[in-house]
């Protein structure tokens, strides 16, 4: 049972809770500025104890400098090298310096709040602003876990800004040529990349074994992304390994691309036969076809989404888009591509009209007899 005291310090009338934990030991909580939150906060320690979540106070006593590191290095093992560069950027541009010095029992909702306001003040974008409380409170999660606090502080919160999904770029197949045409060396690359959809670092992880001509399929088993100047070869983003459909006239153009190379060699290499790099910068290769063919600015990551809107275009039905993009549900397709379909909606109504219309001239034949 916790009994709630006053005492006087300097600065005036204190509160303190006395109270024994689980193991029969006497301890106490001192500094409450109320009666109020003395009881508020006797009375959560019993529940606590009651329901066999208490946690001594204590153990939140390490700081977010001292905790999270662990944390870190457990994420650096879970997740592809690029996701968790993120991760380690945000943790250590954002959360540290914040919240480094601050005890894991410190840490409230407000203050929390408080940081994503002042970031958002500061114009951060909605990406940098979720991902860097994403690592503060998958830090406080895992304190959580390890009996470190009886919940997480952070969660809960009211003010996390929206992300604004960036609008999407799609070429016209006479827009894709010329742009294969300005790319030169690169035309198939851009052919692939446009008609296929994989991804950027799955199109250069491609060796000539993974292509199978004879059934018109790439088999996509690499990944090779590029962290600031390294390549990682891991698997795919979904982590699975997928087989995609090659339309028949890039077939003689792969298999021309694949001429004098062995099957362990790269289909679309670099310098010295090594995996080509981003062409990111103004005077890259992509950039400049781009500004020479006169298509809209677009990235290579781009040419994805020209692909799926090639593909509906085309009547491929979702299910089968899902799996030639990789994408874990055809719901997430539609999720990703729902603009795609707006020509769907016009459908409907036309669909819904015409069975009125049918069944009216239905009625009135049936009147007229």
């Amino acid at each position: 049972m916790a009994t709630v005291e006053s005492y006087e310090t300097a600065g005036g009338k204190r509160w303190r809770v006395r109270y024994r934990t689980p193991e029969r030991r006497q301890t106490d909580k001192r500094g409450f500025t109320s009666k109020r939150q003395a009881l508020d906060f006797a009375a959560t320690v019993t529940v606590e104890m009651m329901t066999g979540q208490y946690v001594p106070p204590k153990l939140g006593k390490i700081t977010v400098a001292e905790f999270g590191p662990n944390w870190l290095s457990r994420k650096e093992s879970d997740l592809k090298p690029s996701a968790y560069k993120s991760l380690e950027t945000a943790w250590r541009i954002h959360v540290l310096p914040r919240w480094g010095h601050v005890q894991l029992a410190d840490i409230t909702l407000d203050s929390v709040e408080q940081w994503i306001a002042s970031m958002g003040r500061a114009g951060k974008g909605a990406t940098v602003v979720i991902r860097a409380y994403g690592v503060l409170a998958g830090v406080l999660d895992t304190a959580v876990k390890a009996k470190r606090l009886a919940k997480n502080p952070a969660r809960g919160v009211e003010n996390l800004p929206r992300k604004q999904r960036k609008a999407h770029v799609y070429l016209s197949h006479a827009e894709v040529a010329e742009l294969a045409t300005a790319a030169g060396q690169y035309r198939v690359l851009v052919l692939v990349l446009a008609y296929c959809g994989v991804r950027w670092g799955e199109a250069i992880g491609l060796r000539v074994r993974h292509l199978d001509l004879l059934r018109k399929r790439i088999n996509v088993v690499d990944n090779a992304v590029q962290v600031q100047q390294q390549i990682h070869v891991g698997t795919p983003k979904s982590h699975k390994s997928r087989v995609v459909p090659v339309p028949a006239f890039l077939v003689d153009e792969l298999a021309r691309v694949c001429e004098g190379k062995g099957r362990d060699d790269l289909v679309f290499a670099g310098r010295g036969g090594d995996y080509l790099r981003r062409s990111v910068s103004s005077t890259g290769w992509f950039t400049r076809a781009v500004d020479k063919a006169g298509v809209p600015r677009l990235t290579p990551h781009d040419l994805r989404h020209t692909a799926a809107s090639l593909a509906i275009s085309a009547g491929v039905n979702v299910k089968a888009l899902q799996r030639m993009l990789g994408h874990a549900s055809a719901a997430m397709t539609l999720d990703v591509y729902a603009d795609l379909f707006d020509d769907d909606l016009d459908a409907v109504g036309t669909a819904l009209d015409a069975a009125v219309s049918a069944q009216s001239v239905g009625k009135a034949w049936a009147s007229a007899t």
